[in-house]
């Protein structure tokens, strides 16, 4: 980020792609030949994909959608045809690392949780249950490949969702958490989450399994 003044540029860079924004146009010309006066580089105009992230402009914003990677992830699955859910999880039921026998392909399993994760960049509404079906990629079992798959369905239904940014005139920073109580019926652990948003935007978010406690005996 570059701010002086009434002035700002965001320079966004991962290896060789690029995403800048200014201010105002002519600020952002200014920077876009700047740069290239000092590497070699090309400007493709507005940005419509980053990532394998698609951005769909509106009028109040954009949309940041990956859902030709979601329809990929329902292809290699099988399950493109699917019959689609309501909800990502089964509030009713606890996934246990004993529950039901062994799933017949680990390796499946693993890379379609590992697939997932990555979906959760603009899909924060499944990051909790993807965040549970990877605890168990070490011996994935049936109970955890039935909640994989129901995620699967959830997707095949909500294609059309992603991350809305828009522009937001309260600008305050505001964080909301939350954490079960030991729920891991395995570990006793608890699950936490956060969610940040600045202004409208959500621009943060999290869905973790409590570490290990570490124990420490202070002196005054």
């Amino acid at each position: 980020m570059y701010h002086q003044g009434a002035d700002t540029v965001y320079l966004l860079l991962y290896v060789d792609d690029i995403v800048l924004t200014a201010s105002s146009m002519p600020l952002l010309r200014r920077a876009i030949a700047a740069l290239q006066r000092e590497f070699s580089m090309k400007d493709l105009g507005a940005l419509h994909h980053f990532l394998g992230m698609y951005v769909q402009h509106s009028g109040s914003g954009f949309l940041l959608s990956q859902r030709q990677y979601m329809m990929e992830i329902l292809a290699r699955s099988g399950m493109a045809d699917c019959k689609s859910c309501s909800t990502p999880v089964d509030i009713n039921r606890k996934m246990s690392a004993d529950d039901g026998p062994p799933v017949a392909d680990p390796t499946d399993y693993r890379s379609l949780a590992s697939a997932l994760q990555y979906l959760t960049f603009t899909r924060p509404d499944i990051a909790y249950v993807v965040q549970q079906v990877c605890l168990y990629m070490n011996d994935p079992r049936e109970s955890p490949l039935a909640a994989l798959k129901r995620i699967l369905r959830y997707i095949r239904g909500t294609l059309h969702l992603g991350l809305l940014i828009r522009p937001s005139v309260p600008s305050d920073l505001v964080v909301y958490s939350d954490a079960d109580w030991a729920g891991c019926p395995d570990t006793r652990r608890s699950t936490s989450g956060y969610a940040v948003f600045l202004g409208d935007n959500l621009v943060s978010w999290s869905s973790k399994c409590q570490k290990r406690c570490v124990s420490m005996q202070c002196r005054s």
